[in-house]
């Protein structure tokens, strides 16, 4: 039987329902430092960026240069949130009861939020230590760094290789990784043009359940 090609997850808002909330975050720490105006609005062009490109990217859309001694306040806002409110996106743990072959998680978020997110949410049974971060490798999405370090992690063929991603610096990164590319519409976070803007980033398919991405798996020769 010919081996199952293997998957790579992204994390927030792929596994875990987390982009609503990290938003929330945001907005609350950098008000609390007098920084106004930084809403949901301007988080979700940031989606799918490791925290340092988030910080870069505020700055350059508002002007507000978050002091670096405080990083360590969003993931404290965060983590608080997230123990409070995170959920497995609708479907997940269905769908990896069923699911043969190799599979990780590649994700911007650190190695201490990607596991605190799946331990709460009950997931980090299916992953064990499969856990790779942005911060292992020098470039964050939409570079193709992570996903090329986890298939050597894995040691897999990066062109055998499917990744399920719901932002389109993830979509790029993965298409930039020689890998096929699944998009990812059905978290919280989601909006109208979510999907068109996945498949301009180079996406093979758009889902917007764990259902329709089972269906398409079985197409690339994935028992799902």
């Amino acid at each position: 039987m010919a081996r199952a090609r293997p998957i790579i997850f992204d994390c927030d808002g792929v596994l875990v329902d987390s982009e609503p909330l990290a938003a929330r975050a945001y907005e609350r720490v950098y008000e609390k430092h007098g920084m106004p105006g930084v809403d949901g609005g301007i988080i979700a062009q940031c989606v799918g960026m490791k925290q340092a490109d988030i910080i870069v990217r505020i700055r350059e859309l508002t002007g507000h240069q978050f002091p670096a001694a405080a990083d360590g306040d969003i993931w404290t806002e965060t983590k608080t949130l997230f123990s409070q409110e995170l959920k497995p996106t609708p479907g997940i743990a269905a769908f990896l009861e069923t699911l043969e072959g190799d599979r990780c998680v590649a994700s911007s978020s650190s190695v201490e939020r990607i596991n605190h997110s799946l331990a709460i949410t009950g997931l980090a049974r299916f992953f064990g230590d499969a856990i790779y971060s942005s911060s292992m490798v020098k470039n964050g999405k939409p570079a193709p760094d992570i996903f090329l370090f986890a298939a050597a992690r894995m040691s897999v063929n990066p062109a055998d290789c499917i990744v399920i991603e719901d932002s389109p610096f993830g979509i790029q990164g993965a298409v930039a990784a020689g890998m096929t590319a699944i998009g990812y519409t059905g978290g919280g976070h989601t909006y109208p043009e979510h999907a068109a803007r996945l498949m301009a980033a180079g996406a093979d398919f758009v889902c917007a359940d764990w259902h329709e991405v089972s269906r398409q798996l079985v197409g690339l020769g994935v028992p799902a």
